[in-house]
């Protein structure tokens, strides 16, 4: 470990300096488990008892405003964006529990102070409800009091600006991956969130963020080898759906 973290600091150029820890965050929660399922508050309650850093999920808004947590466009058929709540509200994931609003999310967040809350706002078909969703959201991570622990993340160079705008000092990190260090930080972004093959062909930006005082995260990492070399680039973050595996390498730096 010695020969590693010195080896480390000759290449990076930072002689006396150390990197914190790479951080585990739980994509779409702990859900790889017995009785979780992917976003379901279960999966939520397993990140924080894994003792993970953060939990992500994923945010979409309904036809009439209420933002839902779900990964995809649609449940069961049903397209959130153009649904009214009522609607999709009784349909469950595969672990039984039905569709949880973000406000019961956050309830449960809120209860659970260990771990940090990645929230992911979806792309919308139509850019008005993406300025919707983003309103609507901050207004109740505000209304619970957890603007400190809340970080957001999207696809969507719209929203990630709206939420700039919106949430001031919040952390707002973009996905997609085609935007360099420097122009993220022009744009306001608290870093890059790309995915790890991204990374491996731009590994300068890991670098370059880092000298802009920006943060690194890398999705969705769940093999070990790929673990390791990010771990060896000194990322900030990296998601995964494996977080008490990459948990384990992490206590073996």
């Amino acid at each position: 470990m010695k020969k590693r973290l010195i080896a480390t600091m000759l290449v990076a150029g930072c002689w006396g300096m150390t990197f914190a820890q790479t951080k585990v965050i739980a994509h779409r929660g702990y859900w790889d488990c017995e009785g979780s399922a992917q976003n379901s508050v279960a999966a939520l309650v397993k990140a924080s008892e894994a003792g993970v850093f953060g939990s992500e999920f994923d945010v979409s808004v309904t036809a009439d405003g209420i933002p839902v947590v779900n990964h995809d466009d649609d449940i069961r058929g049903h397209v959130i964006e153009t649904s009214v709540y009522a609607s999709i509200k009784d349909l469950t994931l595969p672990n039984g529990e039905t569709l949880p609003t973000l406000e019961q999310y956050l309830v449960k967040g809120k209860s659970l102070p260990d771990v940090q809350l990645i929230l992911e706002i979806k792309p919308h078909k139509q850019e008005a409800n993406e300025d919707r969703a983003v309103k609507a959201i901050v207004e109740l991570v505000k209304k619970h009091g957890l603007e400190k622990r809340v970080d957001y993340i999207s696809f969507s160079m719209n929203i990630c600006k709206e939420l700039v705008k919106a949430a001031p000092g919040a952390p707002v990190y973009y996905l997609n991956g085609d935007v360099t260090p420097a122009e993220l930080k022009r744009l306001g972004m608290a870093g890059l969130d790309y995915h790890y093959k991204v990374l491996q062909k731009h590994p300068q930006w890991i670098k370059e963020a880092r000298a802009l005082g920006l943060k690194t995260n890398s999705w969705t990492v769940n093999n070990t080898k790929t673990m390791q070399w990010l771990i060896d680039q000194n990322v900030d973050f990296i998601t995964t759906d494996k977080p008490v595996e990459l948990k384990r390498l992490l206590e073996q730096e």
